[in-house]
């Protein structure tokens, strides 16, 4: 599991954008300007550029690599996430610097009840891709799981910085806001 220093040295590194590696120079342009947008959208555009944003992540740059993360994909959609986990783990080998192979193999290790590599692999996602929200969203639930809910709150406050108008998790920051008697962090 991530221990407390660790989670505290990436929330610093997303707080502060310090020193990630860059995705292809075209794709880095292109979701600089979704984000761009999506700090500028409404409530009813979110959802769409969100959703293009996700796409944008899903592109490697390479066929092969796509290939994997498919039949990954395609894996846990069939409900076989050992089978998923053996997809996303070629392609995180063959691709160490694309983070959305890192962010699938941990939604397998999650599905298969292996909360520490799941989190160690979010880790890497954000290190990577600290606007990754999907990432942040997915630690912060295993931060409620393994009890520590403040931990998920600021990582929720930390999406919603990104993705302001994201219903779920103003919901699931409110929830866990009550939870917590309504305490500041």
């Amino acid at each position: 599991m991530a221990d407390r220093l660790g989670f505290k040295c990436i929330v610093a590194a997303l707080v502060l954008g310090l020193g990630f590696s860059q995705p292809l120079v075209a794709q880095t342009e292109r979701l600089d300007q979704l984000f761009a947008e999506l700090s500028q959208s409404d409530e009813d555009g979110s959802l769409r550029i969100e959703q293009q944003i996700i796409a944008e992540w899903a592109k490697s740059g390479s066929a092969a690599m796509d290939l994997l993360l498919r039949r990954g994909q395609d894996a846990l959609d069939a409900g076989a996430p050992e089978a998923a986990l053996d997809h996303f783990s070629a392609l995180v080998d063959h691709a160490p610097d694309f983070a959305e192979g890192y962010y699938q193999r941990a939604t397998a290790f999650y599905l298969l009840d292996e909360i520490g590599p799941a989190m160690a692999d979010l880790e890497e996602v954000l290190t990577r891709n600290p606007r990754h929200f999907e990432a942040m969203r997915g630690l912060a639930v295993m931060m409620e799981e393994t009890g520590r809910p403040e931990a998920a709150l600021e990582l929720y406050d930390m999406i919603l910085q990104i993705v302001p108008y994201s219903a779920q998790t103003r919901d699931d920051r409110a929830r866990l806001h009550q939870q917590l008697g309504g305490q500041a962090i």
